[in-house]
């Protein structure tokens, strides 16, 4: 039974939730009014899982939100509008730990409500089971339980398939990056630590909504020394640069007389998840050779991008999967590891350095 705790500071919003999750025979059902409430019931409850609005009165969602993190972390679910500042303040409330997020309704939320509840319900199950780091905000929860010890957190080990193979300085290559649920703190990670002077250009696919792939892109760009942006057109794929696909669409590489671009597509119905990743790894794999390609799968549901990646590892192209002790969900770079095609299977504070060390400098 999984232990779901909604929080929304709407009647309306709280009874509409209760019901479509105690139809379900695996949910055992409480609500709070507000965020002071929140807390209350979670030391009482216990959840397995919250569900968070943003915006309440007093204590609000993203506070809340940090509360929990620091006092018991839990699975957090965030309810956020497809806008702008509805996309920001679930960056932030991601960065705070959330692992997830669902658009809420922007119309009459009575109607639209039941169309919403299929995703609703595999996204709150999906993130009752995801991995919470035990090192994220380590230092913070130690200071707010006054000095109690933290647990030692065991050193990280390194599990590869096959050795790396060797990248020949020469024309760029390309990397590329798959993830999907808890990817943009992943790739934050990841993208704060490579140098502004990171010889390929970097290609992203993260499942996301058209609404929040341009202020992630923003978000990542004001925090890294890479330049980062949205693939909104045509973009060349240059040196020092990171590019992530437009969300609800697909990304495809090819090749023109100045250099490899990026070419925004409609979301092809062949792919079950948008921004593809197994769409854009073959498409680069049309236009560059294996050995020039680094392939890397991160946190996500579902096994976007493992076939393909795969497929780049037999041909002799790089890869890299996140390993199962740091991803919130193994989906995606787990089922690359079950394909054996994962090159190596590293922690995700390990991933950039294995990027810098493949990537060859001159």
């Amino acid at each position: 039974m999984i232990r779901l705790l909604i929080v929304d500071d709407s009647a309306l919003m709280r009874r509409l939730l209760n019901g479509i999750f105690t139809v379900e025979t695996d949910f055992e059902v409480a609500v709070a009014r507000d965020g002071a409430e929140a807390i209350v019931k979670l030391h009482d409850f216990l959840p397995d899982v919250v569900t968070m609005d943003i915006h309440m009165p007093g204590l609000d969602g993203l506070a809340s939100l940090d509360r929990i993190m620091l006092e018991r972390p839990t699975p957090v679910v965030m309810l956020s509008a497809l806008t702008e500042e509805g996309a920001a303040e679930t960056l932030k409330a991601m960065a705070l730990g959330a692992v997830d997020f669902v658009a809420k309704p922007g119309g009459a939320i009575s109607l639209e409500i039941e169309a919403l509840a299929p995703a609703l319900v595999e996204t709150v199950r999906r993130a009752a089971g995801a991995r919470l780091s035990r090192t994220a905000r380590l230092a913070e929860r130690v200071r707010f339980r006054a000095g109690a010890a933290p647990r030692s957190v065991a050193a990280s080990k390194l599990a590869t398939s096959r050795p790396p193979p060797r990248l020949d300085p020469g024309d760029v290559g390309l990397v590329l990056i798959g993830t999907s649920t808890g990817g943009p703190p992943a790739l934050e990670a990841v993208l704060t630590a490579l140098p502004a002077d990171f010889p390929w250009p970097i290609l992203i696919a993260q499942h996301m909504p058209a609404s929040f792939t341009g202020p992630l892109a923003r978000r990542l760009d004001r925090l890294c020394a890479l330049h980062i942006e949205e693939v909104a057109q045509p973009a060349p794929l240059l040196p020092g640069h990171a590019y992530i696909a437009r969300g609800d669409a697909d990304v495809v590489v090819t090749r023109r007389t100045a250099g490899l671009f990026a070419m925004p597509a409609p979301a092809s119905p062949e792919h079950r998840w948008h921004p593809s990743v197994d769409r854009m790894v073959a498409s680069a794999m049309n236009h560059v050779a294996p050995d020039r390609l680094v392939g890397v799968l991160m946190t996500g549901m579902g096994d976007d991008g493992a076939k393909t990646l795969n497929a780049l590892t037999t041909a002799g192209g790089a890869t890299i999967a996140e390993a199962e002790e740091t991803a919130i969900v193994w989906g995606m770079p787990g089922s690359l590891v079950r394909l054996g095609g994962a090159g190596q299977t590293l922690p995700l504070p390990r991933i950039a350095a294995a990027l810098r060390a493949l990537v060859p400098t001159g």
